[in-house]
């Protein structure tokens, strides 16, 4: 029995004894005109609880209360922009745009509510498996494509405002715009992610009808009982999200937690980046707001004015991040 299974089994035996109205094991769950659940509706997914555990918790899969709560004022200050020097700088900042103040960012202030110290839950360690050896290698052509900036092909998607961590596949959970979208008609289910205003159509459907590639790759969904399940191919980078593969495969699966609360896990796929497979989940909590439309897009000056800057180093005689040239 795989860690994935055992967690469900554990997940479902816990929601019994703490939560016997959840809505998923009810005949209460909202229903379309079609008969299936119906999970129409605006929903964020923003939280303090990392993908990976950190390393200080390897050997804590969940916080006690006490332990939230003084990790959440510890992490919300570690984060907070506004008490950050940006003369100071390192790797050790906290991850988000430098220059943007606390005002900017959406990132949630509280861990998810079952006290996970990590999105992930598959491995058990809650971290995200090495990358192989064609992973690594992959990883670092991309960094040295970024590094040398030599056009705009050769810069990130999230630079280029083509592809997010929040657009998905997969949803992660990240620093701002941390929202989404999802509509149903009998035969498509519709998912447009804030980030970068990404509108992802699927259809309803037991096989990919096409090989063609794309950003957010092909997706098709069908249900198993109540969950809804979408699996996602063919995708148009071979280096994009988190340095994936063209491989790579995305199944995702949404279940009623609650009457304003959707369980969205998946597992993530692709034998170049990674030799086994890994999955984590995280609430999707019902908003009343709208989705705002996020002015970034392919080609903006923010685009332009990197690779001019890069230009001018070199001109200078230094490296695009303004280090000398060996």
């Amino acid at each position: 029995m795989n860690n994935r299974i055992v967690y469900a089994l554990s997940l479902t035996i816990g929601n019994l004894l703490i939560a016997p109205a959840i809505l998923a094991q009810t005949s209460d769950i909202p229903r379309t005109e079609y008969g299936k659940p119906d999970f129409q509706g605006t929903y964020t997914f923003r939280t303090i609880t990392p993908l990976n555990r950190p390393k200080e918790l390897a050997s804590k899969a969940v916080l006690t209360e006490q332990e939230a709560i003084e990790w959440q004022e510890f992490e919300n200050r570690r984060q907070n922009r506004d008490l950050i020097i940006d003369s100071v700088g390192g790797a050790q900042y906290p991850p988000g745009v430098i220059s943007y103040n606390e005002f900017w960012y959406e990132r949630g202030v509280e861990t998810i509510a079952d006290r996970r110290t990590s999105l992930i839950y598959d491995p058990p360690d809650g971290r995200l498996p090495p990358f192989n050896e064609i992973g690594k290698q992959r990883r670092a052509d991309v960094r040295e494509m970024t590094r040398l900036s030599e056009g705009p092909e050769t810069r990130t998607l999230q630079d280029r405002c083509l592809m997010s961590n929040r657009t998905g596949p997969p949803m992660i959970s990240g620093s701002y715009n941390n929202n989404m979208q999802l509509i149903q008609t009998k035969d498509h289910i519709v998912i447009v992610a804030e980030m970068i205003h990404y509108a992802r159509i699927i259809k309803i459907a037991d096989e990919h009808s096409t090989q063609q590639l794309k950003w957010a790759g092909d997706s098709i969904a069908h249900w198993e009982g109540d969950t809804l399940v979408i699996n996602t191919r063919n995708y148009y980078y071979h280096t994009g999200w988190r340095g994936t593969s063209r491989q790579m495969k995305v199944e995702e699966r949404f279940n009623w937690i609650d009457e304003n609360t959707l369980d969205y896990d998946f597992t993530v796929e692709d034998p170049l980046s990674w030799d086994e497979s890994w999955s984590a989940r995280l609430p999707m909590r019902r908003i009343e707001d709208p989705l705002y439309e996020y002015a970034c897009h392919e080609g903006n000056h923010g685009l332009i004015g990197i690779l001019a800057g890069w230009r001018r180093y070199e001109t200078m005689g230094m490296n695009g991040d303004g280090t000398p040239r060996d």
